[in-house]
């Protein structure tokens, strides 16, 4: 039987944890076994915080929203029961952008929601 030699694939899966690991501090960008630890460890953090910032983006949206309608006499709170009760499907998002980038439009829109 002939020998296997396995150095081309383990230098291969060490070069790309360390490739991962470029642009970290200390031995975690050098060192396989520190950097495999941080770019695991890493990839919790991004999968853990691609889902809260959906939760960070819409509170913006929120606080966004409230400070605008206050400035027309209204809070958000009774504005979305307002809108659940009209029937109308704008979500935060856009209403937050309409708020900030079109307030002209956004004062009518509240005009004829009230």
């Amino acid at each position: 039987m002939t020998r296997v030699k396995r150095g081309v694939m383990t230098k291969k899966r060490h070069n790309n944890i360390l490739e991962k690991a470029k642009g970290f501090r200390w031995g975690r960008k050098k060192l396989f076994t520190k950097a495999k630890e941080a770019v695991i460890k890493a990839g919790v953090y991004a999968r853990r915080d691609r889902r809260a910032k959906k939760r960070t983006f819409r509170s913006l949206w929120i606080v966004r929203l409230n400070n605008a309608l206050r400035e027309h006499g209204i809070t958000y709170r009774a504005f979305i029961a307002l809108e659940k009760e009209k029937n109308i499907e704008l979500d935060r998002k856009v209403l937050s952008q309409m708020a900030v980038e079109q307030p002209a439009t956004f004062a009518t829109f509240i005009n004829k929601v009230k």
